[in-house]
């Protein structure tokens, strides 16, 4: 097996950026991954057990029957870029594995539900208290109520220059544009 560094679509003109999904259980993070990766992605998702909903929220969430018990990863090459891409778990009792997951990260996408928008919380104060630059892409499900933007950005008490998107990670080119609108922003930062 090729290393990811010897694929023939990486040259030296690429430039590695480790990216962090990260939000809540159940907001979308795996299917993200899997729909951006250009490769097969890595998925540690297992079966939820009784055991687990003794000490994971499954309100608004009922019909999840799988859960990322590590990490998800996967890659997508864009222009001048590789994105290697790592799905954070969104249990509070995996967030041990926070501090290494955002280690060398340029930036962190985080999901967000607007049907469940007060379980993003912990996970922006993650975020802004490691001091990484992020972006917010709301995972637009067929039952989620529909805000404008203001709204939402009120809702997640966003600063006025983060980006914010809307997107169903189920889709290959909504879930690229919330990608986007982070690299975009980490460079904004980076060139200013």
């Amino acid at each position: 097996m090729a290393s990811a560094l010897s694929d023939s679509r990486i040259s030296t003109e690429h430039i590695p950026v480790k990216l962090v999904i990260a939000g809540p259980f159940g907001v979308g993070k795996t299917t993200l991954v899997d729909a951006l990766s250009e490769i097969k992605p890595l998925n540690t998702e297992e079966v939820l057990t009784q055991a687990g909903t003794l000490v994971d929220d499954l309100t608004g969430v009922n019909e999840k029957t799988t859960t990322t018990t590590a990490i998800d990863f996967g890659r997508l090459t864009m222009p001048g870029v590789v994105l290697y891409l790592f799905g954070a778990p969104g249990q509070t009792r995996f967030q041990v594995l926070w501090n290494e997951l955002v280690r060398g990260a340029l930036g962190v996408l985080v999901l967000a539900d607007t049907r469940r928008i007060d379980d993003s919380f912990a996970v922006l104060d993650l975020v802004e208290s490691a001091g990484i630059r992020y972006a917010v892409a709301v995972n637009h499900f067929p039952d989620s109520p529909d805000y404008p933007p203001d709204a939402l950005r009120k809702a997640l008490d966003l600063h006025a220059h983060t980006p914010l998107v809307v997107c169903d990670a189920r889709d290959p080119a909504s879930a690229r544009a919330s990608l986007i609108a982070l690299v975009e922003h980490i460079r904004e930062l980076v060139l200013s």
